[in-house]
């Protein structure tokens, strides 16, 4: 029974591991063309991502609470308290795992060359970006990052 709730534990653990974040490729997005436009920021603003609630977190925590409400006492009093510890598990495990997977983010408003307006969303990365600076999105397999446009290089004169 204890391998069973590791195994659940770990696998809580690692449905923790996703980002929005403009620093982390996903495996699947490596080597792949991707679109990208020029826009300028017209404004930044701190928004929170809403942590996930898989279930995985509910069921270990049920759980681990049937678990340990289920050594309390007698027999049946030990159902009972199993009973009353899974509810009270489950209800933990779900906040925890909710909590756990939140993300601080920016909401990114974008004028692209052309007039349009863009607004992402996005994990903090390492670049502050500010209104007026100019970025580009980049945009692959329907995901989109905002990041600070690199600098161009005049031609090289042809001879």
């Amino acid at each position: 029974m204890m391998k069973k709730l590791l195994v659940v534990l770990a696998a809580a653990a690692l449905a923790a591991c996703t980002t929005t974040s403009p620093d982390v490729i996903q495996k699947g997005d490596a080597q792949r063309l991707s679109q990208v436009q020029d826009g300028t920021v017209l404004s930044v603003r701190p928004v929170v991502v809403e942590g996930n609630q898989s279930g995985i977190g509910a069921t270990a925590g049920g759980v681990a609470g049937a678990v340990a409400g289920s050594t309390v006492g007698g027999r049946r009093e030990g159902a009972v308290v199993g009973v009353l510890g899974a509810v009270a598990g489950g209800v933990i495990g779900n906040a925890v795992e909710r909590m756990g997977t939140r993300e601080e983010a920016v909401e990114i408003l974008v004028q692209l060359k052309n007039g349009e307006r863009r607004a992402i969303v996005q994990a903090k990365g390492n670049e502050t970006l500010n209104p007026g600076e100019p970025v580009i999105l980049v945009t692959t397999g329907g995901k989109t990052r905002v990041t600070r446009a690199p600098a161009v290089m005049p031609a090289a004169p042809k001879s």
